[in-house]
């Protein structure tokens, strides 16, 4: 059981909004989460106390560097169930993304070789696709969605074939909420000799993800939808993967040795893939952000949204104006809009109340014609939202909308 009221005296931005004129409601969590005084401490630490680049120097302050980040990598490896030589550091999702397509799309698909996405994916996981087909010739596909929006294993199985090389999904889609089946999906993608890229920026936070029991191929995260820092994450793969893989960015660090003949011999990994300075500032805060949610415990975060979602769920339902997408989803996104009001009108209502809200697309944009619109609101949860928090949200969706005077055609 979670106690809320205990959970925010860790976030010193509860306690900075106190006095504020309106109510501090925030339920935009897939785009970013808040952070505990123990993160922000931590990255504090790091320019208080150590300062010192990690893998450059032979001295004590270095050293200590250095054993904080493989700290931090062996504390990854831990929480996601890898090895530690399976947990490269990147800047967060995208850039995890960008690592695989780059890395191993363009070194090894060719004209012809199918890539098969869904509708639902975001930005970071198409865009990169979009440019291996483009310089490689090869052929996105998508995997369809059923009547709620869910992508499922059957529904793999009817357009998966010996041409596809790649399958990349997300673990809980960023707009409709779904959690899907990874491990059912890679055991299909490796029966037909392809590898499972899974996007788990939505998934990692909200769930417990056990790397090897799921057997996808890869794995990509951000520390800042986790209560981490901004500007780090991992991409998690198979060894053998990242061995063959090519590097997406060279320069110091990441290489043995190299000669004025452009001869170079390459790390292994994961350092083959961590060119120049790192985020060390952000990979202590990572620690401590994982530390944290162990603390809260991953389970207890799960059962905690999906109490608080179907609380929502059923509040949001009977409310006559309000066209609810998602009302079967499994995780703590809830996407709606209200009749006859642009959805960025009715953030910006929400907001006068001090309900922080998201608007728009979402960086999911194939998903427009299976919505039939072009923005939504989305409500995402975390474990430090509460019922009174839904409460407010309801009573503004009831009352108001219309802040801007625009209109849907």
């Amino acid at each position: 059981m979670i106690d809320v009221k205990e959970i925010r005296k860790d976030f010193p931005i509860y306690k900075n909004h106190e006095n504020d004129q309106k109510p501090f409601i925030y339920l935009d969590n897939a785009a970013t989460t808040l952070k505990p005084k123990s993160v922000i401490d931590a990255c504090s630490y790091y320019y208080e106390f150590d300062g010192a680049n990690a893998h450059r120097g032979d001295y004590d302050l270095a050293y200590k560097v250095d054993k904080e980040v493989e700290k931090c990598r062996k504390h990854i490896a831990s929480f996601f169930n890898c090895e530690l030589n399976n947990v490269v550091f990147t800047s967060g999702t995208s850039m995890s993304m960008n690592l695989v397509a780059f890395g191993y799309g363009i070194k090894y698909l060719k004209k012809g070789d199918e890539i098969l996405l869904t509708e639902a994916e975001h930005a970071s996981n198409v865009l990169p696709w979009f440019k291996v087909s483009e310089m490689t010739g090869a052929i996105i596909r998508y995997i369809p969605l059923d009547d709620d929006g869910k992508c499922t294993p059957e529904a793999l199985r009817k357009v998966i074939n010996k041409n596809t090389k790649v399958v990349s999904i997300a673990q809980i889609t960023n707009v409709l909420g779904f959690k899907i089946d990874i491990k059912e999906m890679s055991k299909i993608a490796h029966e037909f000799g392809a590898i499972l890229v899974c996007d788990a920026a939505q998934s990692a936070p909200h769930i417990k993800i056990d790397f090897k029991d799921l057997d996808c191929d890869f794995l990509c995260l951000s520390a800042h939808k986790l209560c981490g820092p901004t500007g780090i994450g991992a991409l998690i793969g198979k060894f053998d993967l990242l061995k063959k893989m090519d590097p997406f960015m060279t320069g110091g660090g990441d290489n043995a040795r190299f000669d004025m003949c452009g001869n170079v011999a390459y790390l292994e990994p994961p350092a083959k893939f961590e060119a120049g300075t790192m985020n060390i500032s952000a990979i202590y805060g990572f620690d401590a952000a994982l530390t944290y949610l162990e603390k809260i415990g991953m389970d207890n975060i799960e059962e905690h949204e999906k109490n608080l979602h179907e609380y929502a769920i059923s509040k949001i339902k009977k409310i006559d104006n309000v066209i609810l997408y998602n009302e079967h989803a499994d995780s703590g996104i809830i996407t709606l809009n209200v009749k006859g009001v642009f959805p960025q009108d009715e953030a910006t209502y929400l907001n006068s109340k001090g309900i922080f809200v998201r608007s728009g697309e979402h960086c999911a944009k194939l998903l427009k014609d299976r919505l039939k619109t072009y923005g939504t609101i989305r409500v995402s949860l975390y474990f430090y939202n509460d019922k009174n928090d839904i409460d407010a949200l309801v009573e503004a969706l009831k009352n108001g909308g219309n802040f801007l005077d625009a209109f849907f055609n």
